[in-house]
């Protein structure tokens, strides 16, 4: 029974690992690009101001990860808009979605039901960038850890990566939704997805890039329906980041949590206006000297001086 399970398990995530992503999956993961872009703050202004600043701030969207996997790699910017029958389904889905008289093909799309399924495809196509991006550094740098997991990651999360730059298309400049500095749930799940498969690809994970690849999506996408349904924005990484923080990096006095909030340590300098203070916080008493040989101290007692 148990050899049964294994083979199906097997032979299902075979057949599901062959899946073609165009032009299904790759439609699914426009749509859901640029309607990520509409909800930006400022976006549907720009839209209307300069079509073409809002048709590059998309395809930014679309086509980050190529983009900047490519960049990692020194191949062409330019190199992943060779796909014209990409780019012409892209700028479609783009132009459909913020032009569409009474913006009913926006309104259609964001019906919860066909969001659900669409986002859920959009993590399939998440899977075979990251598969793409690691397969991609190993035929160049087939010891290149670092290499395989960065350009997976890229191609996998690129247009998050990239975000300041596509704001600074439509004109906006906040450095500091730098997903570097505060990621998000996408750039963490696809960074432990490119270290798992550069883990696969070198023969540290005894498990078939299929198998692999049909267990990593399934996660993504039962976890995206998951915070979809009950409007979470908690991340299921936070337990064990929160564990990590505390193991490696907080021995440093003064340094802060992930969450900003001042960790425990040893007590830093306080300013007081009648006192100095020393390094453990002590506060020593400031005092007056009188003409008549005395001194008074702040908290009103008098002492002799000789």
């Amino acid at each position: 029974m148990e050899q049964l399970l294994g083979m199906n398990f097997d032979e299902v995530s075979l057949q599901f690992s062959k899946i073609s992503m165009y032009p299904l999956f790759d439609a699914a993961h426009y749509i859901v690009s640029v309607m990520a872009l509409k909800e930006q703050p400022g976006a549907v202004d720009v839209a209307r101001r300069s079509p073409f600043a809002c048709w590059i701030s998309a395809m930014i969207y679309c086509f980050g990860g190529a983009v900047l996997s490519g960049l990692f790699l020194a191949e062409p910017a330019l190199l992943p808009f060779s796909n014209t029958s990409n780019i012409v389904l892209a700028s479609i889905i783009w132009y459909l979605v913020f032009y569409f008289p009474m913006d009913l093909v926006y309104k259609f799309t964001a019906f919860l039901p066909l969001r659900l399924v669409l986002a859920s495809m959009k993590e399939v196509t998440r899977t075979w960038k990251v598969v793409g991006g690691v397969a991609h550094a190993r035929a160049r740098y087939e010891e290149g850890w670092l290499v395989m997991i960065a350009v997976g990651w890229a191609k996998g999360a690129g247009g998050g990566l990239m975000s300041n730059f596509e704001q600074l298309v439509r004109g906006v400049w906040k450095p500091e939704t730098n997903e570097l500095l505060k990621m998000s749930y996408p750039v963490k799940v696809t960074l432990v997805g490119s270290v798992l498969f550069t883990l696969q690809q070198s023969q540290y994970l005894p498990l078939a890039k299929h198998q692999l690849m049909f267990m990593y999506t399934m996660f993504l996408v039962i976890n995206k329906i998951r915070m979809m349904i009950t409007r979470s924005t908690t991340s299921v990484f936070a337990p064990f980041e929160a564990v990590l923080y505390s193991l490696l990096f907080q021995w440093q006095t003064g340094v802060q949590g992930p969450s900003g909030a001042p960790k425990k340590g040893i007590k830093g300098r306080r300013e007081n206006p009648n006192g100095s203070t020393d390094t453990n916080g002590n506060i020593s008493e400031s005092v007056e000297e009188k003409g008549n040989g005395t001194t008074v101290s702040r908290n009103g007692y008098r002492k002799k001086t000789d």
